[in-house]
C-alpha cells in the first residue's frame, strides 16, 4: 500500500459539542512524491475515488489507532480534498488537541494502486487507486501543497470556549456565522518551513526507520538547502559522512584461476575399474608372436607371446575446509559456494598435475633442443621416427609448458618470418606453412600437424611428443563429503576422488628439453 505525506490540515472546530472536523488536501495530482518505502509515485487527476465506503481516519498509518472517519471527498485539477470527523474518544480528543497545537499538522493518504505503470524516469504513475485510510502525521512531504486558512464554527453548548482559546496552526480569520459546508481556501500565505531536527531527534528517527526517518531526514535536507551557500554545498563531501556510506559487495567473486585440465581433457579420463583394493592389473604385450618364411619340411617360425601384468595404483586426491555457520549465514555472496567451487577447482588442477607428471616421467628422453627452428623440426621428426619404428603408430600430441609454447610460437626463420604463422592473419605472410599459430588460442598452434597441449603443470623447458593411446588416465570422482561440528558451530567439507595413470610403452612418449 502506498502511503503519501500530504499538507498540513485545516481545523474547523474547537472542543465541546460543536463540529469536530478537519479538512484539507489529501494528495495533490501530477506531483511526484516519495512513499515511505522510498518509491517515487505520482497520482493522476481522478485516480483517487470521491465515492464509496468512507476511509478510516487513523494515526500514523496504524489501523489500531482509529480516531475518526473521512466523511467527504471532493477533487479538482489540483488534487483530492477531504473532510474528516473525529470521534468522541480519548485518543481522538488527544489527536484534535495535537492538531490544534500544530503537532499533527499534516495528513498522509494510504492507497492501493489498481491501475498503474512506471514511466521512463522510474516513477509509478497511478491512474486508478483505492483509498484505504487517511492518517494524521507530524510532517508533510508534499511541498506543492500549502497551508491556506484555518476556519472554525461556534460550539453549540453553553460551555463553549471563546475563539481566543483555540490555538490555530496558521493565521486565524473570523468564521462566518453559519457553519461552512465545504473548506474555505484563501490565497497562499508562505511556504511551510519545518524546524531543523536536533541531533537526538535525528538519531532517534534513524533508528525508528520508515516514515518517521523519511520525514525527519526531509526536514533536515530542507533546512540545509535553505541555509547552505554554494561554497558550503560544494564542501559537503563523502569524507564528512563516512558513517552514512554503505559498502556494497558486488558478486560473484572474481576468479583469477581458470580451472582447466588441458592434459586430461586431451587424452581423456577412463572409468576406474570396479572392485576392491588399492591397485588393479593393466596387461600389456611384452613379446609378440612371430611369423617367417617356412622352408619345406622345416618347422615354421614360432615365438611365445608374453603378457606383462602391470600393477596400476589408485591415488586418492582430496582437500578439506572448515566453514563456520556464521560464514555460511552472514555472507553475501554466500561464502560457502565460493569456497566449495574453489575446492573442486583445486582438485581439477591437482589431478591434471599428477597426470602430466606421469607423462613426463614415463617418457623416453630424445635430446636437448638448441632453440633454433631447424633443430625443432629435426626433433619433431625424430620423435615421430622413434614412435613409428616397429609399431606403425604415429605421434598425435605435443604437450609443453607455457614457456615452451611461447618459445615455439615465436620462432622465425633467417628472414624473420614466423615459422608457425597464423595463416591469413593481417601482416603475416603464410610462406612457412608447416604449421599455424595463434597467440590467443593454444590449440591453434599446430606444429607439423600435432595437436598441441599447453599445460602450466609441465616442467619448464620441457615438451613431450607422444602417441595419446599410450598414456592412460583413470578417474573416479567422489565429490563432496561433509560433517557438522557442533563444538565449533560449523561444517567441515571434503572434496575427493581417485586417480590412476599408466604409461603403456615408454618409447611412444618422446621427451625433449631445452636450455
Amino acid at each position: 500500500m502506498l502511503k503519501f505525506e500530504a499538507t498540513p490540515i485545516v481545523i474547523t472546530a474547537a472542543e465541546g459539542e460543536g463540529k469536530r472536523e478537519i479538512m484539507g488536501l489529501a494528495a495533490p495530482y501530477n506531483v511526484v512524491a516519495t512513499v515511505s518505502s522510498g518509491e517515487k509515485v505520482k497520482f493522476l487527476p481522478g485516480s483517487l475515488p470521491v465515492d464509496g465506503a468512507n476511509p478510516k481516519l487513523v494515526l500514523n498509518h496504524d489501523l489500531t489507532q482509529m480516531v475518526g472517519v473521512v466523511t467527504e471527498r471532493t477533487e479538482d485539477e489540483n488534487g483530492l480534498y477531504f473532510v474528516a470527523k473525529l470521534s468522541k474518544t480519548a485518543k481522538a480528543d488527544e489527536a484534535l488537541e495535537l492538531a490544534k497545537d500544530g503537532a499533527l499538522d499534516a495528513v498522509s493518504v494510504g492507497a492501493e494502486p489498481i491501475t498503474a505503470a512506471y514511466d521512463d524516469e522510474g516513477v509509478l504513475v497511478v491512474e486508478k487507486a483505492r483509498m484505504v485510510e487517511l492518517s494524521l502525521v507530524a510532517l508533510g512531504a508534499f511541498q506543492e501543497a500549502k497551508i491556506t486558512q484555518v476556519a472554525a464554527t461556534e460550539p453549540t453548548t453553553k460551555d463553549k470556549k471563546p475563539m481566543s482559546d483555540v490555538t490555530p496552526t496558521a493565521e486565524v480569520t473570523e468564521a462566518p456565522a453559519p457553519a461552512p459546508t465545504a473548506p474555505i481556501w484563501a490565497a497562499e500565505k508562505r511556504e511551510r518551513e519545518f524546524p531543523m531536527p536536533s541531533a537526538g531527534e535525528y538519531l532517534a528517527a534513524f533508528h525508528a526507520g520508515g516514515e518517521q526517518w523519511a520525514n525527519v531526514n526531509a526536514a533536515y535536507k530542507q533546512n540545509v538547502s535553505k541555509k547552505a551557500t554554494a561554497i558550503e554545498a560544494a564542501q559537503n563531501l563523502t569524507t564528512d559522512t563516512p558513517g552514512l556510506l554503505p559498502t556494497p559487495v558486488l558478486g560473484p567473486v572474481f576468479q583469477d584461476i581458470n580451472y582447466l585440465r588441458p592434459f586430461i581433457s586431451a587424452v581423456g579420463a577412463r572409468a576406474m575399474p570396479n572392485g576392491q583394493g588399492k591397485s588393479f592389473i593393466r596387461p600389456t604385450i611384452s613379446q609378440h608372436t612371430t611369423t617367417g618364411v617356412q622352408t619345406e619340411g622345416q618347422a615354421a617360425a614360432s615365438q611365445t607371446m608374453t603378457i606383462a601384468s602391470n600393477t596400476v595404483t589408485r591415488t586418492t586426491v582430496a582437500g578439506q575446509i572448515f566453514i563456520s555457520a556464521q560464514d555460511m549465514d552472514f555472507t553475501d555472496p554466500a561464502a560457502m559456494q565460493v569456497i566449495l567451487q574453489d575446492l573442486a577447482g583445486q582438485y581439477l588442477l591437482k589431478t591434471d598435475d599428477i597426470a602430466v607428471d606421469a607423462c613426463v616421467s614415463g617418457s623416453t628422453l630424445l635430446g636437448t633442443w638448441d632453440k633454433t627452428p631447424e633443430d625443432f623440426i629435426l626433433f619433431m621428426y625424430g620423435a615421430a621416427r622413434d614412435i613409428s619404428n616397429g609399431t606403425n603408430l604415429f605421434p598425435t600430441h605435443l604437450v609443453m609448458g607455457v614457456d615452451t609454447w611461447a618459445k615455439v610460437g615465436s620462432l622465425v626463420d633467417q628472414d624473420k618470418r614466423p615459422v608457425f604463422p597464423a595463416i591469413g592473419a593481417p601482416g603475416l605472410l603464410g610462406m612457412n606453412t608447416l604449421g599455424a599459430g595463434n597467440v590467443t588460442n593454444w590449440t591453434s598452434t599446430n606444429p607439423l600437424g600435432l595437436q598441441v597441449i599447453v599445460d602450466s603443470n609441465v616442467a619448464a623447458k620441457t615438451m613431450v611428443v607422444f602417441h595419446a593411446p599410450a598414456m592412460e588416465v583413470y578417474e573416479n570422482v567422489r565429490g563432496i563429503m561433509s560433517v557438522e561440528d557442533p563444538n565449533l558451530i560449523g561444517r567441515t567439507f571434503s572434496y575427493y576422488g581417485y586417480l590412476a595413470t599408466f604409461v603403456a610403452k615408454a618409447s611412444l612418449l618422446q621427451k625433449i628439453i631445452w636450455v
